[in-house]
């Protein structure tokens, strides 16, 4: 995975404390949960055990929907997850404990529109981006599109059908991109679904009329993320940090670690610990080398204190 050269030139918020190893910290640590997330959690798991060596985390990512089962059953301790966990995940959760999830914020993912790197196209409004892969159109398009020439491409691409590349449905990739870029719609049934991010990358770069949804960190040499509109008219924004931040760019969102923790308990110190690594220069770093964008101090301050930590 090759992280944008608009994700190189982010850094790390100064104000952001480094992290310090503490004593009494052990044992063992399960992810189960985004696909998305798991060069992430890797990442995290690995920089972590740079300073707890006796420290085993087994990360697993078939797709954020795995998340809240495993936190239900009491099989893995963090559920990250690319999308917010729905109001029916979490009454299950409850149910069985009594309070609900808390998560914390650790990353922040452009989703992009990927497209072949020699396909030409400048711009999408967030309308032809639901047009080219919902049936429903719930954005407002009058008409389904389904060729390059419905794009306004010409020459070569003019007379060629879109071919479309997706994520499977236990995906919080999926998810996200149902509810933001299809309006609440439905895919239509020409999506190619493929099981993992990458995958969805290969599959576009692979194919120089193909239109495919990923997150930005999945980025390769192959393909260009498109830049996006939130309307006709409006300004079109590329998937940097900066747009992602500032809520220009459309396809922006938050990627969530999902915990266990009794409101009325304090965290154990191997999962405190790790979360206070999160929210490090170690661990925002570690963020960046995954191809995401690194959260501010405001954010980690609140999350944190959700946790009874700070840094």
């Amino acid at each position: 995975m090759l992280a944008t050269t608009a994700i190189a030139q982010v850094t790390v918020h100064p104000d952001l404390p480094s992290y310090e190893a503490v004593s009494g910290v052990s044992g063992n640590l399960t992810s189960i949960g985004s696909d998305t997330l798991n060069n992430q959690m890797t990442l995290w798991a690995e920089g972590f055990r740079s300073f707890y060596p006796n420290v085993a985390i087994e990360v697993q990512g078939a797709g954020s929907g795995t998340a809240p089962p495993a936190l239900v059953q009491g099989t893995s301790q963090f559920g990250p997850m690319s999308r917010a966990m729905r109001g029916t995940e979490i009454e299950e959760f409850e149910a069985r404990y009594g309070y609900e999830p808390t998560p914390i914020r650790g990353a922040i993912d452009a989703l992009a529109v990927y497209v072949h790197k020699d396909n030409p196209i400048e711009c999408m409004t967030m309308q032809q981006v639901d047009a080219v892969f919902s049936s429903t159109r719930n954005g407002g398009a009058d008409a389904a599109i389904s060729t390059w020439a419905d794009l306004g491409m010409e020459g070569d691409f003019a007379n060629q059908q879109i071919a479309l590349y997706g994520r499977n449905s236990a995906s919080g990739t999926y998810g996200y991109f149902k509810e933001v870029a299809l309006f609440d719609g439905d895919f239509r049934a020409e999506v190619r679904e493929q099981p993992g991010s990458s995958t969805v990358v290969q599959g576009v770069g692979s194919d120089l009329y193909a239109i495919g949804y990923s997150g930005v960190g999945y980025m390769t040499a192959d393909v260009r993320a498109v830049p996006l509109a939130a309307g006709p008219g409006e300004t079109c924004y590329e998937a940097t940090g900066e747009n992602a931040a500032s809520g220009f760019y459309p396809l922006a969102r938050f990627l969530y670690i999902y915990v266990n923790k009794n409101p009325n308990e304090p965290l154990d110190p191997l999962r405190a610990e790790f979360i206070k690594y999160v929210y490090t220069q170690e661990g925002q770093a570690d963020v960046l080398r995954a191809g995401f964008f690194p959260i501010v101090p405001a954010v980690a301050d609140t999350d944190l204190e959700l946790f009874g930590l700070s840094n």
